[in-house]
């Protein structure tokens, strides 16, 4: 299975660290990470089950709103401070490229393979994110409280609607531990070997991340239309779709004010 690959693949390279002196700084990140995604992924699948018919609207309004939210107060400003014009460059890539590869790769979910495109969109940004912070933290003296209010509130949102999105598909959420182990599946090789970009790269590579991410969010936020995943309005009358958008558009705010919230509160 693809996700326990990845989650065998990250206790291991996490003992390598160990042994090799890595910071225990990248290990702490590594584990973070997962675990946000892992917490949230259980309660995306298990939201599923219920028949309340503003749950997928709230479910996905809070985490589509809170990943927005996180992404440009997290995200976008640290690639912008790698390099600014190649980080800016790096959002568009990102951003486009996930739409390109999420509208295009719908041809390949009739060949029922083990990772959807939610969860391979969401692999390539922590990847790619991995990559930075296995080059940037490993020099830093210490771990901040925004950093982990950072990975949380933007992989725990997004294990719950990937999650919920297949859970509702009637697949198996196991290939989530993939982009949920992907983060440490590069930081500490990195980290391990040394390596430390240009800020040209770090810059490109980091707004490649923002942009999948912030495509993942957009992607997921609720539209009441005939045949949504995140607002089933099928057959309903304009009226009552009109009130399911309220819904969509109270719990998106609200996602979004609690990520803002935490980060004031730590900044």
């Amino acid at each position: 299975m693809v996700g326990g690959g990845g989650l065998l693949a990250l206790i291991v390279l996490s003992g390598v660290a160990t042994l090799a002196g890595v910071n225990w700084k990248l290990v702490a990140i590594s584990w973070t990470a997962f675990a946000a995604m892992a917490i949230g992924a259980p309660l995306g699948a298990r939201a599923v089950q219920s028949e309340h018919p503003l749950e997928p609207i709230w479910g996905y309004g809070l985490a589509s709103g809170a990943m927005v939210t996180s992404a440009a107060l997290f995200l976008v400003p640290q690639a912008l401070g790698q390099h600014g014009r190649l980080g800016s460059l790096g959002i568009a890539v990102g951003f486009l490229g996930g739409y390109v590869g999420h509208t295009v790769g719908h041809r390949f979910t009739h060949l029922n393979l083990p990772i959807d495109s939610t969860a391979a969109e969401l692999t390539v940004h922590a990847l790619s994110a991995g990559a930075i912070i296995g080059a940037i933290y490993t020099a830093m003296p210490s771990l901040s409280s925004i950093l982990g209010v950072a990975l949380i509130s933007h992989k725990a949102p997004a294990g719950y609607a990937a999650a919920r999105r297949l859970a509702a598909q009637g697949r198996s959420v196991v290939p989530l531990l993939l982009p949920a182990a992907a983060v440490g599946l590069v930081a500490l090789p990195v980290g391990i070997v040394g390596f430390a970009p240009a800020s040209t790269l770090r810059g490109l590579l980091f707004g490649i991340a923002a942009g999948v991410f912030l495509h993942v969010a957009v992607d997921l936020l609720p539209e009441c239309t005939t045949g949504s995943e995140t607002c089933p309005a099928d057959g309903d009358s304009h009226l009552h779709r009109d009130r399911l958008r309220t819904h969509a558009a109270l719990s998106a705010t609200l996602g979004g004010t609690a990520v803002a919230l935490a980060w004031a509160f730590v900044v």
